[in-house]
C-alpha cells in the first residue's frame, strides 16, 4: 500500500478537485455521513478529501452537544439547516445517527426517542434524495484491538491531544454495546434510495483510498468516475445483513 498510496491519493484528490469543479456548474448538491467507532479514522478522511478542494464550497460539519433549546426542536432540524445548496459539498462527521450510536449506548435520549429516529431518518435521507442531494452513508469499522492501540495514540501523542474527548474512556468497556448500536442502525436504515457502504478501516490508507473512490463513483460525472478504479471490495462493501455474523464487521 505505501508503494502506491501518494501516487493514489494525488489522482483522486485531481478527481475529486475536477468533480467539484463540474459541480459548480451543474449545481449539484453532494453530502457524505461519516460514521464509526471512535478512532476509526474519521478525521483523516476527510482530511484528504478536502485537502484540495474549495473552503467556500466544502463544509465539514461535527456538531457539538446539543443545547437546551435545540433539544426541544424537531431532531433533524439542527441537521438541516447545514445542508448544501448549489455546487456545495457537506461533509457530516458525524450526523444525525449520533442518536442511533452514542445516545443508545450512554443512554441520552429515551428508548422512545431511539425508536421514533430508526423509523423517520429512511424517510428523512428519502426526501433529501428526491429533492435532488446525493447523499452517500459510510460506516468505519475498526476491531477492538485496533481501537485500544488508537485511543492510548491520542493519549500519549501531544499533537492529538485534541481528539480525546471524554467517550474515549468508554469506548473499550462498552465495545459490545456499540457493536449492538451499529447492528440495529445499519439494518433499520439501509434502504434502496440511502443505502450504508461498510469501510474496514484496520488499515487507514487503505480506508482512504477506497473511501474516496467510492465517493467519487457515487457523484463523479460519469466522465470522471469512469476513470476512477472502484474500491477494493475486501475494503468497502455495501452492507448487508449477513456482514453482521460473517466477519466482515467487528465483534
Amino acid at each position: 500500500m505505501g508503494k502506491h498510496y501518494d501516487r493514489d491519493l494525488a489522482a483522486l484528490q485531481l478527481a475529486l478537485v475536477r468533480t467539484q469543479a463540474a459541480m459548480t456548474q451543474s449545481g449539484e448538491r453532494v453530502v457524505l455521513v461519516l460514521e464509526g467507532r471512535d478512532g476509526a479514522g474519521k478525521d483523516g478522511a476527510i482530511k484528504r478529501i478536502t485537502e484540495h478542494l474549495s473552503v467556500r464550497s466544502t463544509r465539514v460539519v461535527a456538531l457539538p452537544k446539543s443545547s437546551d433549546r435545540e433539544r426541544t426542536q424537531w431532531y433533524f432540524q439542527r441537521y438541516a439547516t447545514h445542508l448544501p445548496a448549489a455546487g456545495e459539498f457537506v461533509i457530516f462527521n458525524r450526523s444525525w445517527y449520533n442518536r442511533a450510536g452514542v445516545e443508545v449506548v450512554m443512554g441520552f435520549s429515551t428508548a422512545a426517542e431511539q425508536e421514533a429516529f430508526l423509523r423517520d431518518a429512511p424517510d428523512f435521507e428519502r426526501m433529501l434524495v428526491e429533492s435532488g442531494i446525493k447523499l452517500v452513508k459510510l460506516w468505519l469499522d475498526i476491531d477492538k484491538d485496533e481501537q485500544a492501540d488508537r485511543l492510548e495514540a491520542r493519549r500519549t501523542d501531544p499533537l492529538k491531544m485534541l481528539k480525546v474527548s471524554d467517550m474515549d474512556a468508554v469506548a473499550q468497556d462498552k465495545w459490545t454495546d456499540y457493536s449492538a448500536a451499529r447492528d440495529t442502525m445499519l439494518t433499520r436504515t439501509h434502504t434502496p434510495l440511502s443505502p450504508w457502504y461498510c469501510v474496514r478501516a484496520n488499515s487507514k490508507k487503505a480506508a482512504r483510498l477506497a473511501i474516496m473512490r467510492h465517493l467519487l463513483k457515487s457523484v463523479a460525472p460519469a466522465e470522471i468516475a469512469d476513470t476512477v478504479k472502484a474500491p477494493d471490495r475486501e475494503v468497502l462493501f455495501p452492507f448487508d445483513i449477513d456482514a453482521i455474523t460473517d466477519g466482515r464487521l467487528a465483534r
